[in-house]
């Protein structure tokens, strides 16, 4: 499948995030990951519907909710209503999401499901039927910029297999945490297929459709 690009929206400026957005759309991003953070769940509050709701207005972009909250089925129907057309909840603190799964696809979205980087590939055996999206997290959630973890090259391939073997082998496998023009390579060399960059697309030092551009570049180029 063709490797997407969703920029997130947690480096962007958001004293000027209806200019980030249309540069990220004219630079052929495919979708805009939101990251929702509650201050419980992960350390860091971030933003909410009404943001949701906004960048719904400045694109035609589908736009990403990952939601990193406490009790996240108290917040479905209202990102669904802003305009998300993925909704990502954890695997982590809930005991019920195959409930959750199917509140997402009730309201009309896409549903997806995140691990964080310690929890184990095998957890998500028995989801793989009911969801759109597999979201690896590869550094811990709460922050943007930090560095990579390593041992994560090899839980994407782990997750590759588990879904082939499973007989889903279109499942999306998308990455999130440290994914720059050095990691992204091995990546989908690995089995993703949905790069979430935050850093290197907002804070490259290259324009932000540059930046989309070197992404490309280097999973073109494979591995480093």
């Amino acid at each position: 499948p063709p490797i997407r690009i969703a920029p997130s929206l947690l480096s962007a400026d958001f004293a000027h995030l209806a200019d980030d957005l249309a540069q990220v759309e004219a630079g052929g991003a495919d979708a805009l990951h939101l990251d929702v953070m509650d201050g419980h769940f992960v350390p860091n509050i971030t933003l909410g519907p009404l943001i949701v709701k906004a960048v719904r207005r400045c694109t035609s972009l589908p736009i990403e909710a990952h939601l990193m909250v406490e009790h996240p089925g108290d917040f479905i129907a209202d990102f669904a209503q802003a305009g998300a057309d993925l909704i990502v909840v954890h695997v982590e603190g809930n005991w019920s999401v195959h409930r959750l799964l199917q509140e997402i696809k009730g309201a009309g979205v896409r549903a997806g499901v995140s691990l964080n980087p310690m929890t184990p590939v095998g957890h998500l055996e028995e989801m793989l039927p009911f969801v759109d999206t597999v979201l690896v997290m590869t550094v811990e959630p709460g922050f943007g910029g930090q560095s990579f973890i390593p041992t994560m090259y090899d839980k994407v391939a782990r997750l590759r297999q588990l879904a082939d073997s499973r007989g889903f082998p279109g499942l999306d496998i998308a990455v999130d945490g440290g994914v720059d023009r050095e990691t992204a390579g091995s990546l989908v060399e690995a089995g993703a297929t949905t790069l979430i960059a935050g850093t290197a697309v907002f804070a490259s030092g290259e324009s932000l459709p540059d930046a989309i551009a070197t992404l490309r570049r280097a999973v073109s180029l494979g591995p480093t």
